[in-house]
């Protein structure tokens, strides 16, 4: 019993009516200087931590603490990591997976929402909170007949404050735009940014796709829109800088492929890159096992292998160390580099989710763009 976190001790040794007092007075799960103890309450046959870690298994049982339907599982984790998890809990055949009761911080993402674990030494980065000082950007909305798509697009477009036709603004075509603005908070982050002087005021296209993965997915057709049809139709809308070194392409995943894709097929027409936990599969020898979804993203990336050109001349690769993709993103980097694109590559204690992405975005844009701050210090 010595060797239970200090809290399941007193709960185990806890007659039942304080161990709401216990469980009231505890932060979920339980948080120490070398890893994570995660805790349900509930009646079940059995409960599994479900996670995201690549290299360890995807279900990990909980043990029964053995007195008031308590369950608890020990993990490992190091400084700074930040995890998502969800809760199995079986009862006779039924099972079915939940957020954590006990854990009131969640993060949502298309497909709904998870449970946050952040391990010791994790903190949200500040600039991605709201700054009462940082004046808001505006939204405004375009449509444009796509003959290389076949479909009219709605797509929405950031402005930053204090917006003047007058003025001409780098513009940054962010893949999956919608999401980035629900889920990672991109419009916040743009405010703040520029507000503390970080990037310059830009133009932020939210460009969203049809069938996703059918579009993104190293498709022609789609990086002919993004430069004959998408960038012009935005140039005629807005005050758009001339510069290639002022045009930058955004995209996570699936989007980071159709991100590099375009540059690849355009040369230097978006010659700023920020990719993050791109799904950048390929083979060196035999078959690829993701599903057939992966087939022409597989090819297009085997070919930029074989001859990968210069895309762009600035990129920035992210990926979190605990994805199955983080090899993909590292194997691309010197790649890139010895075609002679300037890379800078990030990893993270994290996995791929949303909040990942946004708490590269700083490091990045910056990067990227400069505003004045990085201007005048560096």
């Amino acid at each position: 019993m010595s060797q239970l976190h200090p809290f399941l001790a007193a709960a185990s040794a806890a007659p039942a009516d304080a161990v709401d007092a216990l469980i009231a007075a505890a932060e979920f799960p339980l948080i120490d200087n070398a890893g994570v103890t995660f805790v349900y309450r509930g009646a079940a046959d059995a409960v599994r931590l479900r996670h995201w870690i690549y290299g360890l298994p995807t279900a990990e049982s909980l043990e029964a603490l053995g007195r008031h339907d308590l369950w608890f599982f020990r993990l490992d984790l190091p400084r700074g990591s930040r995890i998502e998890y969800k809760f199995e809990v079986v009862s006779g055949t039924n099972s079915h997976w939940i957020v954590d009761p006990l854990n009131d911080s969640v993060a949502e993402d298309p497909f709904g929402a998870n449970s946050v674990c952040r391990a010791h030494g994790y903190t949200r980065p500040e600039w991605t909170l709201e700054n009462p000082h940082a004046r808001r950007g505006t939204i405004e909305q375009i449509s444009i007949d796509s003959e290389s798509l076949g479909a009219s697009k709605e797509v929405h477009v950031y402005l930053p404050a204090r917006f003047r036709r007058q003025r001409r603004y780098a513009l940054l075509v962010a893949h999956d735009g919608s999401d980035y603005l629900r889920f990672s908070g991109l419009q916040q982050v743009l405010d703040n940014l520029i507000h503390r002087l970080e990037i310059p005021p830009m133009i932020v296209a939210l460009s969203d796709p049809g069938e996703r993965l059918v579009e993104y997915a190293a498709n022609n057709n789609h990086a002919r829109y993004i430069v004959k049809e998408l960038y012009p139709a935005l140039r005629q809308a807005f005050p758009l800088r001339d510069e290639p070194a002022s045009r930058g392409l955004l995209g996570a995943s699936f989007g980071a492929v159709a991100a590099l894709h375009t540059a690849w097929r355009y040369p230097g027409f978006f010659n700023r890159l920020l990719l993050q936990s791109g799904s950048f599969a390929f083979t060196d020898i035999g078959t690829h096992n993701r599903g057939q979804i992966f087939d022409p993203v597989v090819d297009f990336v085997n070919r930029l292998r074989q001859q990968p050109g210069r895309p762009a001349s600035k990129m920035f690769v992210s990926c979190g160390i605990y994805e199955s993709l983080i090899y993909e993103n590292r194997s691309l980097v010197p790649l890139l580099q010895s075609a002679g694109t300037e890379v800078r590559f990030e990893e993270a204690r994290d996995g791929h989710n949303w909040e990942n992405w946004r708490d590269r975005l700083r490091a990045g844009l910056s990067w990227l763009f400069p505003g004045p701050l990085w201007m005048v210090y560096e």
